[in-house]
């Protein structure tokens, strides 16, 4: 089998590594286009067996408990993200030639030739945000859009035109503004874009990939084959290299998107406003594009959010004045630098996403004051850096979660003066009182950051859950009037 072109999949024996929110579509649509489909999950739940009801009407085997054995006579492997290439199933996949596809790479496949181009955005940090910003641009320009991928929505539903969960008929779009993660990249050899960007590289996932070099690549795939535009963050050489890396079509541009005042080719900011020096007539001019004021949040990686998405949607020939109204329309997702309070004098953010140290240290550098509640599941990583980035910002630290000595350690060794509360549990009812602390050691004019650098599944189920709490412990004590600061 080969990586290019359509495929004809009637009678191919294909298995599905895993169920979930894409598995289900992939062996959906794969059954409905004739193939022989087995879907194997490690997991054996009662979701898992409420879904292999619904497939196996469809002619769909689903085999639970036993993700690791390869179903003899498996022509075709789909893999849903999160699966490690070393997995048993894979290596055995490989031992026996057998190709391996991700869902994305699957959803290329499934387009018609009027198919909408691809704009995609990935990166450590910002996608969400970003895609989310660049579907708001193209839809104030009157695009046909959606935001899809990793964000939620599967690719392979979209471009069947079946929507959310294949309930409702969807489509057809002009454009897609596209979401993928570095998992989703590593299986999706034919994807070509029609611009794309990476937004920063930060270490994460290294359990997964194996090493920040692998890492780097698969993120660097979302280039391949990029037409028009491949959009780099000029803070983050790393990104840049990636664009030099790829092999895209003749007259594909490099575009730098900046905090500062933009050079030909890129997007920046000049006096408080996003401007654009790469899609214009004469690169010596600057369209403006937008005001600082125009977006939710000020926040520095919000801006460059901002940026990217702008330069994409430029890239597709969007007007300056779609760049300005999808960015005001803009509003962002929760527990992405929420605002939850003002109370006693001090502001209460929930930035419950933050979690791994780029993203932290996103979120620390965009107030000036801070009481920071922190911890959870490091994942392997080192907190050194980040405090010595944020020592001068901090008012106070409040710790949580299962690793937090890894970050009480860095404290102690960076800022030895900052005042540090080590709740030393690990159960839901923590963030409560971890709240009380924080407003304890705040100062009228301070914020108190939920801001993690670590994930949440020590404490909860998801990172949602993890700012929902917190929100709901700071409106309990705003309600009781129980914000004391220390200067109270």
């Amino acid at each position: 089998m080969t990586t290019q072109g359509p495929v004809d999949f009637t009678g191919m024996h294909i298995t599905v590594a895993g169920l979930g929110v894409s598995g289900v579509p992939a062996a959906r649509a794969l059954a409905g286009l004739g193939a022989r489909v087995t879907v194997v999950n490690s997991s054996d739940g009662e979701r898992e067996r409420a879904q292999a009801a619904e497939l196996e009407p469809l002619g769909v085997t689903v085999r639970l408990g036993d993700g690791d054995t390869l179903p003899e006579g498996t022509e075709l492997v789909v893999t849903t993200p999160g699966w490690k290439p070393t997995s048993p199933l894979f290596l055995a996949a490989e031992k026996a030639g057998i190709e391996v596809w991700g869902d994305v790479e699957l959803a290329w496949r499934l387009r018609g030739p009027d198919a909408a181009p691809w704009l995609a955005v990935t990166g450590t940090n910002g996608k969400t945000t970003t895609v989310r910003m660049l579907a708001s641009i193209l839809e104030a320009e009157g695009l046909r859009t959606a935001a899809v991928g990793n964000i939620g929505v599967p690719l392979v539903d979209v471009v069947l035109g079946r929507g959310q969960e294949g309930e409702e008929p969807c489509g057809p779009y002009d454009v897609l503004a596209v979401e993928l993660s570095s998992y989703q990249l590593h299986w999706a050899p034919s994807v070509r874009a029609h611009s794309a960007a990476v937004l920063n590289l930060a270490p994460d996932h290294l359990d997964w990939h194996g090493s920040m070099a692998a890492y780097a690549a698969d993120k660097g795939r979302i280039y391949e084959g990029n037409t028009v535009a491949c959009v780099y963050n000029v803070a983050d050489p790393a990104t840049e290299e990636l664009v030099r890396a790829a092999d895209v079509e003749e007259g594909c541009r490099a575009i730098g998107f900046t905090l500062g005042t933009p050079g030909p080719s890129q997007v920046g900011v000049v006096e408080g406003l996003l401007v654009d020096r790469a899609f214009v007539a004469n690169p010596q001019t600057a369209q403006e594009l937008a005001e600082i004021g125009d977006l939710a949040s000020p926040a520095p990686h919000n801006v460059a959010n901002a940026l990217a998405a702008a330069a994409l949607a430029r890239a597709f020939g969007v007007r300056p004045a779609s760049v300005r109204d999808g960015l005001r329309a803009f509003r962002p997702e929760p527990h992405r630098i929420e605002h939850i309070a003002d109370a006693g004098g001090l502001t209460y953010i929930d930035d419950s996403k933050a979690t791994n140290t780029h993203a932290a240290e996103a979120s620390l550098a965009a107030y000036e004051h801070i009481v920071w509640i922190a911890g959870g599941l490091a994942k392997g990583a080192t907190f050194d850096e980040l405090v010595q980035k944020s020592a001068k910002r901090l008012r106070g630290v409040v710790l949580i979660g299962a690793d937090r000595a890894l970050i009480g350690e860095a404290l102690a060794r960076h800022a030895p003066d900052v005042p540090v509360v080590d709740l030393g549990r690990t159960d839901t009812g923590a963030m409560s009182e971890a709240v009380r602390e924080a407003t304890r050691l705040g100062r009228p004019g301070d914020t108190v950051l939920l801001a993690p650098a670590c994930a949440s599944m020590d404490m909860f189920v998801n990172y949602t859950k993890r700012g929902e709490a917190f929100a709901d412990a700071v409106r309990e004590q705003t309600a009781t009037g129980g914000a004391d600061t220390a200067e109270n």
